[in-house]
């Protein structure tokens, strides 16, 4: 949940919207409870243990398809003041008389239920045969994330929880879609800053308004709209202290008076409002109505006139005095809105809450000495995927091949690769094309069956149609097709067994850089000769295709009856040319005028 009050609808017009490069070759922090409590609405249909099986199509998407590093952090143990909140959340949802809801002891963490813990522990298994390093949170695990983006550990935090901001985070993923061009909703600190003026401690006085994770209820009567206005009026390093004066009953304001944000500012210690001169009931503007009779008015006809203008409706005159009176209308009303705030503050007992404060600003622990990613255990993943999920070997094998061959990939890239051979027996084979989806250039890798390694029987296999049916079973299965990678065959030709994997360009660079230099090359060359046959000799292009029985397309059937057409019609005149010569010929010749009439008629 995070802050209450509709609080990631206050920050939506600062939302980015990035491509999949966005995090590759980056560090992200994952909030593992989001992603198992996600499992909730994700899944509609009936799976076996979804949280599994979201945690394991996501880990392959974050790792091999956008190229990120992500380290994967638990909830520890919650705080009491939490506790409490979860009770109340629990039974407001249920529906039970808030004077009949039980009362956590003062102090005292309740811990999270069984169930729950049951998906951490089986999620934290699957991630540690991955190789990814997870790490546990004293409290809360969004307060560790955000820890290890604010000291530089991750580049960014992957959570829905908004109080993320509050724990001093600087970039956070609020959601991922793999399926589109710009697959993540990226929130960062500076733009926050840059459009609404907020600061961290900012929005920790809009939680402790609005209410949070802690303390549901906030301020009776306060909403976003008013927190916002309201902390917008003090600065960065005031605004708690502030808060705690106008608990203890103390109204204050701002340094300098109050601010009205968006109009010119009134200072408190002003000299005292002048008589506002008097004002046209024509025109509106200063001098009065007998005066304007007398002689025109200088704002109604600058150049001289007689008699003055009909004001309009909702005339506003913009002499100095109206200026000053209007200003001085809207401050009175900024500090009558600002008592009231602050007395509906000081109605709350024990506001601000101290411990709520010092939990947002203080550090977890130092989690990030300790993130290193490991090789992973394919054989374990399998045994533990087949037991808890009942997935057939090949398919989980076939699954597990874009992380291993991103691995690979990465390890060649860096020459620290002394085995040539990917998970031991495929070797790099060839470059087959360029394929580009949602708008992103990715190369099609051939990997060519090159040796056999011990347990080659554990390793990747065909698979047999009753295999295939068990697999098919297995993806239909997701009501959301987007948290799979696509569908990796191993496939069959005269020279052996092969797969393909869809790669990117920049990483099979690295690792093979004259092979993606010769298949640019030889691309271009095709590019070119194919445009170059298409500039030149289309004349003979639908005789051609006409040769070999080809149906021509409708251009090239009306371009070829055209030229047939013409070609009739000179082939008729160049015959009604020699006939007339003929009768020429005919009409000089000394031949009888019997002969020469029917010359001319036949």
């Amino acid at each position: 949940m995070g802050v209450g009050g509709k609080f990631w609808d206050l920050l939506k017009p600062y939302a980015r919207h990035e491509d999949p490069d966005f995090l590759r070759d980056k560090r992200v922090a994952v909030d593992l409870s989001y992603w198992i409590v996600q499992n909730e609405t994700a899944i509609k249909t009936y799976v076996l243990n979804p949280h599994l099986r979201l945690t394991f199509f996501r880990t392959l998407n974050l790792f091999s398809k956008f190229g990120a590093f992500p380290v994967f952090v638990a909830d520890g143990t919650p705080s009491p003041l939490k506790s409490q909140a979860r009770i109340a959340r629990f039974f407001r949802c249920s529906g039970v008389d808030a004077a009949r809801w039980p009362v956590a002891e003062e102090g005292v963490s309740v811990e999270r239920n069984g169930a729950f813990l049951k998906c951490v522990r089986e999620c934290i298994e699957l991630l540690e045969l991955f190789g990814m390093p997870v790490l546990r949170a004293k409290g809360e695990a969004e307060a560790l994330c955000a820890q290890l983006n604010r000291e530089g550990h991750v580049d960014a935090c992957i959570t829905a929880d908004s109080d993320a901001f509050l724990f001093g985070a600087q970039c956070v993923i609020k959601s991922i879609k793999p399926n589109s061009k710009e697959p993540f909703e990226c929130y960062r600190m500076s733009d926050i800053e840059a459009g609404l003026g907020l600061k961290r401690e900012h929005l920790i006085a809009i939680s402790l308004l609005v209410g949070n994770d802690h303390d549901l209820r906030g301020v009776q009567g306060i909403g976003i709209d008013n927190a916002l206005r309201f902390v917008q009026s003090f600065g960065e390093e005031e605004i708690l202290d502030k808060l705690h004066d106008i608990g203890r009953g103390k109204a204050p304001f701002p340094q300098g008076g109050p601010k009205v944000v968006g109009s010119p500012m009134l200072l408190a210690d002003d000299s005292s409002p002048k008589l506002r001169p008097a004002h046209c009931s024509v025109c509106g503007h200063p001098g009065s109505k007998r005066a304007h009779s007398k002689s025109s008015c200088q704002d109604c006809h600058p150049s001289g006139g007689d008699g003055c203008t009909k004001k309009l409706n909702g005339f506003r005159c913009k002499c100095t005095s109206c200026d000053r009176d209007r200003e001085a209308k809207q401050l009175k009303r900024h500090e009558n809105w600002h008592m009231k705030v602050c007395e509906k503050i000081a109605r709350e007992q024990n506001f601000p809450n101290v411990e709520i404060i010092e939990m947002y600003l203080c550090n977890d622990n130092d989690g990030g000495s300790c993130i290193s990613w490991q090789q992973p255990e394919t054989d374990m993943l399998v045994d533990l995927l087949v037991f808890r999920q009942h997935w057939e070997p090949s398919y989980i094998r076939q699954r597990l091949l874009p992380m291993l061959s991103t691995i690979y990939l990465r390890e060649m890239a860096q020459q620290t690769e002394k085995n040539s051979l990917l998970n031991g027996q495929y070797e790099f084979d060839s470059i087959q094309r360029i394929k580009i989806r949602y708008g992103h250039k990715a190369l099609v890798v051939k990997w060519k069956r090159g040796g056999t390694s011990i347990g080659s029987d554990r390793n990747l296999s065909l698979i047999d149609d009753k295999d295939q049916n068990k697999i098919v079973e297995i993806v239909d299965e997701s009501s959301d097709g987007s948290e799979e990678w696509e569908e990796t065959g191993v496939h069959v030709d005269n020279e052996g067994q092969f797969v393909l994997t869809d790669e990117h360009m920049e990483l099979v660079r690295g690792a093979f850089p004259d092979e993606v230099s010769k298949f640019l090359l030889e691309k271009e060359l095709k590019e070119s000769k194919r445009k170059r046959s298409r500039t030149g000799g289309s004349g003979n292009k639908s005789e051609n295709l006409k040769s070999r029985g080809v149906q021509l397309s409708i251009t090239e059937f009306y371009r070829s009856s055209k030229m047939q057409v013409s070609a009739n019609q000179g082939t008729a005149a160049n015959r009604s040319e020699s006939h007339d010569n003929e009768i020429k010929n005919t009409s000089t010749s000394p031949l009888p005028k019997s002969v020469r009439r029917r010359l001319l008629f036949k």
